[in-house]
């Protein structure tokens, strides 16, 4: 059960109308790193979690998430509200709203036109919310490794919009919102090391005699080496093919009627490498037949007689076809 609260949980204060932040703070509302990806991601999460203590941390967070999308909300509205009032009134002229609107560097003006100066569930480049944002896949291991991540990318967004405004309200509303982000991180990661194993995600182990190998795979001056790619935990092998000792190459076992089917479509389809046909592409960069018979660049030749050369076609063999 869901019981909403008609006070936020930290207050907003904006000090003046400012479209051009607003629409940088959609980002946070309807973008992949925003409130409502997030507060539906974890939401998910907890309606599949068996485990009691994992299941009630995600509905905490997932509320918490929500309540975040309205302040966020709030703070966009309460940005736009003045640009909200002079559209609707119509108040100023056409040149005079416009520069109103597109203050700030606001290059999309989908929020004061067709919403009213409404948070609508977009990123701020107006592309619409979508469930693709929502990354859970349903193995408690790999998905708070996904939402430690998401919790440091949003973390990154809200420091990004903090050095975009002077406005010490919302400086300040957002340095709450980043930093509840540091929070979810600490008690997601809490969460993922209580689980004892918890890597390699998963139930399966890796094939031994690779999970703890580095392969070497670009060339070049500026290789380096670290803890992710020496001992003691790998071993650093350069690249080679067929790792696993076989021949490298694709192999499929098929029926003698598939077989048969595939060899047919490979006569049917082969290419002579002996011919040189005269092509469209060539007739128009000036090709003509040469005396063997053969394409050769040259001044433009009888148009008849090169087009009954390209059409020139080596027929299948009777043999061949009816094999």
């Amino acid at each position: 059960m869901f019981a909403h609260t008609k006070r936020l949980q930290y207050t907003v204060r904006v000090t003046e109308s400012n479209p051009g932040l607003a629409n940088l703070m959609l980002e946070q509302f309807g973008g992949p790193q925003g409130e409502l990806a997030a507060a539906c991601r974890y939401f998910t999460q907890y309606l599949a979690e068996d485990d009691p203590g994992r299941r009630d941390m995600l509905i905490d967070i997932a509320t918490e998430e929500l309540s975040h999308l309205e302040v966020i909300g709030t703070i966009v509205a309460m940005l736009n509200k003045g640009a909200k009032g002079l559209i609707a009134e119509g108040i100023e002229r056409e040149a005079d709203m416009y520069r109103a609107i597109s203050g700030g560097g606001n290059d999309s003006h989908v929020t004061q036109l067709l919403y009213g100066g409404g948070p609508p569930l977009t990123n701020s480049g107006g592309v619409p919310w979508t469930a693709a944002y929502v990354d859970t896949i349903g193995d408690p291991a790999a998905d708070l490794r996904s939402n430690i991540a998401a919790e440091s990318r949003a973390k990154i967004v809200y420091e990004r919009l903090i050095n975009l405004t002077d406005d010490p309200g919302v400086k300040e509303a957002l340095g709450f919102l980043m930093t509840r982000e540091i929070a979810h991180q600490q008690s997601f990661e809490k969460a993922l090391y209580s689980i004892q194993p918890n890597f390699p995600p998963g139930k399966l182990p890796g094939m031994a005699e690779f999970t703890n190998v580095y392969f070497n795979m670009s060339k070049g001056d500026t290789e380096s080496r670290g803890p992710w790619n020496q001992e003691p935990t790998f071993e650093f092998r350069e690249a080679e093919p067929a790792v696993d000792g076989g021949s490298g190459m694709g192999e499929v076992t098929l029926s003698s009627d598939e077989a048969d089917a595939v060899e047919r479509a490979a006569l049917r389809l082969r290419s002579d490498p002996d011919d040189d046909p005269l092509t469209g592409a060539m007739l128009g960069a000036g090709a003509a037949p040469g005396p063997d018979g053969q394409a050769e660049l040259g001044d433009p030749a009888d148009a008849k007689a090169a087009s009954t050369l390209a059409r020139k076609r080596k027929p299948l063999r009777a043999a061949d076809a009816d094999r």
